[in-house]
């Protein structure tokens, strides 16, 4: 996406444009890279709402109900659909049509299915520039549902607004919402599929278990929806509306300054991830060695392997740890 008219055509909203923004983006390479660069001083318009969850809350159903919901309020909704990734072709298992075909002739609805690629936390590597592409392209409403990685499910809270954190009746023991990790980036909880049974004993807990914490969590709503009746979607869109007025009190500069610092980290993080798996190809045996032998500690060999991918050293120092 190298011409100025494709970034001019992604800037006045064309869907065609965005969507070949977000394959460069998704790319991660020198490419994406000059996209990100033009993206991210233009960025910070747009009310990010993630909703996330364990496998089997319904967060897909969900998804597609508050979609429409925020269409009847005349809202205009961009869905990320963050899916496995298919061990064939590397892309998303799931067809962005295909999940929420309703919305497949509404313009004011734009859905696209983003794979995972084997990215931890639920998300994918690339959701950072997709999301900023999005943005950009003049989208207000941002939804973004993660893959459904369960507790481990938290990156997510550095995009978001606001995070609703699904959850429904019978998908553990009485302690598990207790234990999820989850819960601690929830600005809204949600009992979804409340037709079943222990959907009032599942709500009860989560109120309980916020009691017993301090300061803001103990004022997190937790709401029931039956998401394929569309029941209580109306109070969560109102809810999320709610949040995100609270959360925007914070000037947009503030906003987008944090959005691009977190962004930065995370760029920082995967580049030195790629260099201490480069040094461990060259140098991780004979470290491992001296571990074994004795010769050096598994601490100290820790941080020789992290020396050298910050200095980029590929000289035979590191042999003797």
């Amino acid at each position: 996406m190298s011409n100025a008219s494709a970034f001019e055509r992604l800037m006045s909203g064309d869907q065609a444009a965005l969507a070949r923004a977000i394959t460069v983006l998704e790319n991660e390479n020198e490419e994406s890279e000059a996209l990100m660069s033009r993206l991210l001083p233009l960025t910070g318009r747009a009310r990010i709402i993630a909703v996330t969850g364990p496998p089997g809350a319904g967060k897909s159903t969900l998804v597609d109900a508050l979609t429409a919901e925020f269409r009847v309020r005349g809202e205009r909704v961009a869905v990320l659909a963050v899916d496995p990734s298919s061990p064939i072709s590397g892309g998303a298992v799931l067809g962005d049509r295909v999940r929420m075909g309703q919305h497949s002739s509404d313009e004011g609805v734009f859905v696209r299915s983003i794979a995972n690629r084997g990215h931890v936390g639920g998300l994918s590597g690339s959701i950072s520039g997709v999301i900023h592409a999005v943005d950009v392209a003049g989208w207000p409403n941002i939804i973004i549902e993660t893959v459904g990685a369960g507790q481990s499910e938290t990156e997510v809270s550095e995009y978001a607004d606001v995070n609703v954190v699904v959850n429904a009746p019978g998908l553990g023991d009485d302690v598990q919402a207790i234990k999820a990790g989850i819960l601690e980036i929830a600005d809204i909880l949600v009992v979804n599929k409340a037709d079943l049974p222990d959907a009032d004993r599942t709500i009860r807990q989560l109120q309980s278990m916020l009691k017993l914490r301090a300061g803001e969590m103990a004022k997190i709503p937790v709401l029931a929806t039956i998401a394929s009746r569309g029941d209580g979607i109306s109070e969560l869109a109102s809810t999320i509306s709610n949040c995100a007025s609270l959360g925007s009190q914070k000037s947009q500069q503030d906003r987008a300054l944090g959005k691009i610092s977190q962004a930065l980290k995370r760029r920082a993080l995967a580049h030195l991830e790629l260099e201490i798996a480069k040094s461990q190809d060259r140098f991780g045996d004979a470290l491992a060695a001296n571990v074994e032998t004795g010769l050096v500690s598994l601490e100290r060999a820790t941080l020789a392997l992290v020396d050298l991918a910050l200095s980029g050293n590929s000289t035979e120092q590191s042999h003797d740890g």
